[in-house]
């Protein structure tokens, strides 16, 4: 199963693509170094809140959208209340 971050950085790689924006346009636009958000997409990086509410406003989307995973990934138990709940038992959400 992907992580919540992995599931997460896909998806602002799908809206920034679509946007046809590339990632240092992007990172400016949400006042973010390009290598960080390099390392979202990558699922590498586990971002605040605040940096989330800006990747959401430079890609004109909002919050929930952001969260709306391919249906590829929860056919295959990968949502947001699954990655929870797995977090949860581990003592940790990831």
């Amino acid at each position: 199963m992907k992580t919540i971050r992995r599931l997460f950085g896909q998806r602002v790689r799908e809206l920034r693509l679509s946007k046809g924006l590339s990632q240092e346009e992007l990172a400016f636009q949400a006042g973010m170094h390009r290598t960080y958000l390099g390392g979202i997409e990558r699922g590498d990086r586990n971002p605040s809140l605040e940096n989330i509410a800006a990747i959401a406003k430079a890609l004109d989307v909002t919050l929930s959208e952001l969260f709306l995973f391919p249906s590829s990934a929860r056919e295959h138990g990968n949502t947001v209340d699954q990655c929870a709940q797995d977090g949860d038992r581990r003592g940790d959400i990831e």
